[in-house]
C-alpha cells in the first residue's frame, strides 16, 4: 500500500466512524417521543417527561455540532499537513527520541485538553444548569481542568515515556513490557483509585453511624461481605445527578455512596442499589472486567508492534523521517474499527453482568426496592426510558431500565 492510498484509508475511516456515531445519535433522538411502556409510567408526570425530552434533544443537538466541528478540525489537521509540523517543532526542541515523542503527544493532548473547554463549560453552565444539574461553581470548573491537565502530564506522560523508552530499548518487543507496565497501572488504580485520585477532586468521608449504616452492615453480614469501608463522597459539589460505585480489591474494597444518593433515596433503596454492587463482586465482575481489560490491552499492543515499524505509516502523515509517535497516531486511526468491535463485546459483558448483579440483589434483598431506586434515579437523571435498540446494542455497558425491571419482575 503506499503513503497517498494509506493516507485517504485513514481519512475514510475517520469519516465512516462518525457517520456511524451520528445515524446511531438521529436513530436513537427518533425515539425521544415514543410511547411510555406500561411499567414505566409512573416514572414521570408529563411535564418531566416532556422536560427530559427537552434535555436529551439539546444534548443531542449539542453533540452532533461538537463532533461535527472535531471532525473538520481533524480532517484540515491531516490535509494541511499538521502532523508534519508538529513533529518538525518537537524535533526543533530536542534531537531524542524519546524527548520528542513526548513534546509531540504532549502538545496534542494538552492543546486538545485546553480546546475542549469551551463545549466543556457550555454543557455544564448552560445545558446542566439549564435543566437544574449543575452545582459547579466558575472556580471549581476551571481547577478541575488545572488538575486534568496535570494528571495527563504526570501519569499520561510518565507511562508515554517508558512505553517509548520500551521501544527505543527492545525495539518490536516493547509491547511485552508495555503491556506489564499498563496491566499493573490498571490493576493499581483499581485498587487504589478511590484513595489516591478521588480526594484530587471530591471530599469522601465515612458513613456516620446512624440506622443507614446499620442496615447496611447488617446487610453485608447477612451475605457474608466483609465491609469496612463505606464512604460519602460530596458529588452534590458538582452536580444533582446521584451514583453509587464499588472499587478496590481484598482488604482495599470500599463502596462509596454520592451525598445526592442518600439525600433521594430511601434507606432500603440505598441498600437495594449495594446489594448490586456487592452482587458485581460476589459474581467476580471486577476480576473479570480487569482480565478482560488486559487481554485486549495486550492484544493491542501486540497488533500496534507488528506495524509501528512500518515507514508507510509516518510517510502517509507526511513526515518523511519514520518516528514511533507518527507511527502510533495512525495506528490509533487504523485500529479504530477494531476497537469499535471490541467495544460491542465488552458492552454485551457488561450488560450481562448488570442482570446478574440484579439478580443478587434480588435473590438476597429486595427486587422491589431497587426497582424503586433505578425508577427514581431515572427520574431525577432525566434518563432515556425509550432508547434505540442500535444504541443500546452498541453503546450501552448497562441494560436499559425497563429491560432491567422486567428481569427483577421474573
Amino acid at each position: 500500500m503506499t503513503p497517498n492510498l494509506l493516507f485517504y484509508l485513514l481519512i475514510m475511516i475517520l469519516v465512516v466512524v462518525f457517520l456511524f456515531d451520528t445515524i446511531l445519535d438521529i436513530l436513537n433522538a427518533s425515539h425521544y417521543n415514543n410511547k411510555i411502556p406500561d411499567e414505566l409510567k409512573d416514572i414521570y408526570p408529563e411535564e418531566e417527561y416532556q422536560k427530559s425530552i427537552a434535555y436529551k434533544t439539546m444534548n443531542f443537538r449539542f453533540k452532533i455540532v461538537q463532533s461535527s466541528i472535531t471532525l473538520i478540525a481533524t480532517l484540515l489537521f491531516f490535509f494541511l499537513d499538521g502532523f508534519s509540523w508538529l513533529d518538525t517543532i518537537a524535533r526543533s526542541i530536542s534531537t531524542n527520541p524519546t524527548i520528542v515523542s513526548l513534546i509531540f503527544f504532549g502538545i496534542i493532548m494538552v492543546a486538545s485538553d485546553i480546546l475542549s473547554i469551551p463545549a466543556s463549560y457550555y454543557r455544564t453552565f448552560v445545558i446542566e444548569e439549564k435543566f437544574g444539574f449543575n452545582r459547579t461553581s466558575t472556580k471549581t470548573f476551571f481547577i478541575d481542568k488545572i488538575k486534568e491537565v496535570l494528571m495527563i502530564i504526570f501519569i499520561g506522560g510518565g507511562i508515554l515515556f517508558l512505553v517509548i523508552w520500551f521501544y527505543q530499548l527492545t525495539g518490536e518487543q516493547f509491547w511485552i513490557y508495555s503491556w506489564l507496565l499498563i496491566s499493573l497501572f490498571t490493576l493499581c488504580m483499581n485498587m487504589f483509585y478511590t484513595k489516591i485520585i478521588v480526594p484530587l477532586f471530591n471530599k469522601q468521608t465515612p458513613l456516620a453511624a446512624g440506622e443507614l449504616k446499620d442496615i447496611i452492615e447488617a446487610y453485608s453480614e447477612k451475605v457474608g461481605f466483609r465491609l469496612k469501608n463505606i464512604f460519602v463522597i460530596d458529588g452534590s459539589k458538582r452536580s444533582t445527578k446521584a451514583n453509587a460505585y464499588f472499587s478496590g480489591l481484598g482488604s482495599e474494597k470500599r463502596i462509596t455512596l454520592y451525598d445526592t444518593l442518600i439525600k433521594n433515596l430511601s434507606n432500603e433503596e440505598i441498600v437495594a442499589v449495594l446489594a448490586h454492587e456487592v452482587g458485581h463482586y460476589k459474581k467476580k465482575h471486577i476480576i473479570y472486567n480487569l482480565v478482560l481489560s488486559i487481554i485486549v490491552t495486550g492484544i493491542t499492543l501486540w497488533i500496534l508492534s507488528l506495524f509501528i515499524n512500518n515507514p508507510i505509516l509516518s510517510e502517509a502523515l507526511g513526515v518523511e523521517q519514520p518516528s514511533f509517535h507518527i507511527g502510533l497516531v495512525a495506528f490509533g486511526v487504523l485500529y479504530s474499527p477494531i476497537s469499535e468491535i471490541t467495544g460491542l463485546v465488552m458492552n454485551y459483558i457488561s450488560r450481562a453482568f448488570e442482570y446478574q448483579a440484579d439478580d443478587f440483589a434480588k435473590e438476597t434483598y429486595n427486587a422491589h426496592a431497587l426497582i424503586s431506586s433505578l425508577k427514581k434515579l431515572s427520574k431525577n437523571n432525566l434518563s432515556n426510558l425509550t432508547p434505540h435498540p442500535a444504541t443500546v446494542f452498541v453503546h450501552y455497558s448497562h441494560p436499559t431500565l425497563l429491560q432491567r425491571i422486567r428481569n427483577l419482575n421474573k
